[in-house]
């Protein structure tokens, strides 16, 4: 079964999509979105749990159980910006090179857009040649947040 739940973050409302047990979507919505359930289930609000922690900076790495969704492609790019250490930027060319496909530096791209579970799978970390800031799925403003955040540690 599916199932969405919503909370106010400080990235905005996001909802989070679970499946048979599995995170599969993360989503920034709108306050005005009325899709939602009463309660969360217990793998969305440890999903929750673990994203404050994140924006508190008492976790860099996330432990969830996910279902991605996607093709072969977009999952290979998935894992390798999964990999990117937190703090750190790799480009859309790296990522490319990582999974063995130099001149995919576009289909790079397209993928990180298509990325079903931003933050816990950090594609904000993945930046335009020279650490230049370009796309996110989300807006630049909070891919940029989500960096700032990352590199002014405490």
């Amino acid at each position: 079964m599916n199932f969405i739940f919503y909370r106010q973050t400080i990235l905005g409302r996001i909802g989070i999509r679970q499946e048979d047990g599995f995170l599969t979507n993360i989503s920034f919505f709108k306050l005005d979105s009325t899709e939602t359930l009463e309660q969360e289930t217990p793998e969305i609000a440890q999903a929750f749990c673990q994203m404050e922690e994140y924006f508190l900076k008492k976790r860099k790495v996330f432990d969830l159980p996910l279902l991605l969704k996607g093709t072969e492609f977009q999952k290979r790019v998935w894992k390798a910006v999964q990999n990117i250490p937190y703090g750190q930027v790799r480009s859309y060319k790296q990522i490319a090179e990582m999974i063995g496909n130099v001149k995919a530096c576009r289909a790079v791209g397209s993928a990180n857009h298509c990325n079903p579970l931003p933050v816990v799978i950090p594609c904000h970390r993945v930046v335009g040649t020279g650490g230049k800031l370009v796309g996110y799925a989300a807006g630049l403003k909070i891919k940029q947040f989500l960096l700032d955040l990352e590199q002014n540690e405490v």
